[in-house]
């Protein structure tokens, strides 16, 4: 039999595992106290620069944004030209030298950060009193620019088209060489400042192409015209001839008339222009014989058909006249004494409205001398 006791097992067990202890694991390298107080220092820094840098930059967008919108610093209306192909930073620039706004800086990051900045316009501008930058800047995106008008009446020459452009002095540039007669269209033109003479001239001359094309083409098909050049030609005449609106396609009906006939045409303007040209004769010189008789291509009282080419600029109203003329049997035309004129079919009718001119002239001459006399 075994001396064996289980309890006295137990005990042994017990006392091993009580008198057991593990190794202790190795401890992790401690960060010395100095190291720790500098990167908390510098996060901090971090931190702080961040917080105080987007507050300053916020600070700074919103007090751009109020001088972008508030009141500039114009007290009375001023004009600006923005030329052509210049950039933000020089209109900025302009702008803030001319007193318009304040701060030419904040204008260029107003308008980048719109994204405007490829959307500003040449031109000529008038700004209100107190106007933003934002308005500056929505005005110079409209192309809301003041416009110059050049009126060239109708039946000018191209001479005295010619000093009328180059006198304006909005108006940038030379004067091309001087254009074909009766190729710029009559009208009134609106125009930017700094539009070059040359653009305006070839614009005159695109519109009166375009005009005479169109009307030469709807044109009555019986019309003993030739061509387009002879069309205009005759329109010209026309033009000289009666600024009177109800009257042009009367004195086109003579005209063609005479020219299906093979009568010469006998009109006073034409021989004026081949003696003094597009400069027109000067207002104190008086129409003499000799310039009636005078030798040149354009004396419709020598030449038979029209002359080599238009003597003036025609206008719409002309044009329209010979291209669908009065329906009559009239071969002449004389001045009546009240600025229109009176037509007849026959020499004799016409003889006769010559001499009634003459009397009325006449009594007229003898009027102004009678007041001459008791003015003395």
């Amino acid at each position: 039999m075994s001396d064996y006791n289980p309890q006295d097992g137990q005990r042994e067990s017990y006392r091993r595992g009580r008198d057991f202890k593990p190794s202790p694991a190795p401890e992790p390298p401690k960060r010395s106290r100095h190291a720790r107080n500098q990167l908390v220092i510098f996060l901090n820094f971090c931190l702080s620069a961040v917080f105080f840098l987007t507050l300053t930059v916020g600070a700074v967008l919103y007090w751009g944004k109020l001088e972008f919108d508030g009141p500039g610093p114009l007290t009375k209306e001023a004009t600006y030209v923005v030329p052509r192909s210049t950039g933000v930073s020089t209109i900025a620039d302009g702008l803030e030298r001319d007193g318009i706004i304040s701060n030419a800086s904040i204008f260029e990051f107003g308008v980048r950060l719109s994204r405007a900045g490829g959307q500003l316009k040449a031109g000529e501008y008038a700004f209100a009193p107190g106007a933003s930058m934002r308005d500056i800047m929505n005005k110079l995106k409209s192309g809301d620019s003041i416009m110059h008008s050049v009126t060239i009446p109708e039946g000018w020459t191209v001479h005295h088209a010619y000093e009328r452009i180059e006198s304006a002095n909005f108006l940038s540039g030379p004067m091309p060489g001087e254009v074909a007669e009766g190729t710029l269209r009559p009208d009134t033109y609106l125009v930017q400042r700094g539009t070059t003479r040359k653009e305006l001239v070839h614009r005159m001359q695109a519109a009166q192409n375009q005009l005479v094309k169109t009307i030469w083409e709807g044109r009555d098909k019986d019309l003993p015209i030739k061509d387009i050049g002879q069309f205009l030609t005759l329109a010209s005449i026309v033009e000289r001839e009666t600024g009177i609106d109800g009257e042009r396609a009367h004195v086109a009906s003579v005209f063609l008339n005479r020219l299906k006939k093979g009568m010469r045409l006998d009109s006073d303007p034409t021989f004026l222009y081949g003696v003094y040209g597009g400069g027109g004769k000067p207002s104190d010189k008086p129409v003499t014989q000799s310039d009636k008789d005078s030798d040149t291509p354009y004396n419709t009282y020598r030449i038979r058909g029209l002359p080599p080419g238009p003597i003036a600029n025609p206008g719409k109203a002309a044009l329209e006249a010979v291209a669908h003329p009065m329906q009559t049997d009239d071969l002449y035309f004389v001045a009546d004494g009240t600025g229109g004129h009176v037509f007849s079919a026959t020499l004799k009718e016409h003889n006769a409205n010559v001499a009634k001119y003459r009397q009325l002239e006449r009594e007229r001459q003898a009027q102004q001398d009678g007041a001459g006399n008791d003015g003395g």
